[in-house]
């Protein structure tokens, strides 16, 4: 090889490299629409508000689903249809597991503890079935903005 190739094969290494940094450090929708989704509620409500879930959500969804604590990721996955990146199992009964879908796509992903996101989401859904209770967009479901320390919590009005 003479020397006049190193510079081309020197570009295309730190392009090569630069593409995979950057696909390992983006942030996927999911977790974006998460960030968008918690940042609207501590912006635009107090405690004590209502709030329709299906029109005050920053991005378009049709189902929600609550999984159930210790349910295995293959059984997540069965019960949406697909499997997606950085899924993580609850290890206990205070954990979210919450997946937002739209046309069978995951977007939106709420997992771990209310305390530790700053964020909570409980609902009683419309559906149920084996490990999760659904609830769908045209439902319509009003949520009560509990605030508990520095904890936003949307709750499910029954």
């Amino acid at each position: 090889m003479n020397r006049k190739m190193y510079p081309v094969f020197t570009i295309l290494f730190l392009v090569c490299v630069t593409v995979l940094v950057m696909k390992v450090f983006k942030e996927e929708p999911w977790d974006a629409n998460f960030q968008l989704f918690k940042e609207k509620v501590f912006s635009e409500t107090a405690d004590g508000d209502q709030v329709n879930l299906s029109t005050f959500t920053p991005f378009e969804w049709d189902q929600v689903y609550a999984f159930n604590p210790y349910l295995s990721k293959e059984a997540i996955y069965e019960t949406v249809g697909y499997k997606w990146d950085r899924i993580s199992e609850t290890v206990s009964e205070g954990m979210n597991q919450i997946v937002f879908m739209q046309d069978g796509k995951v977007v939106c992903y709420l997992y771990g503890y209310p305390e530790n996101n700053q964020f909570g989401l409980f609902f009683d859904g419309t559906e149920h079935v084996e490990g999760a209770t659904i609830l769908y967009a045209e439902d319509d479901a009003i949520f009560d903005v509990v605030r508990k320390g520095d904890v936003m919590y949307l709750e499910q009005r029954k």
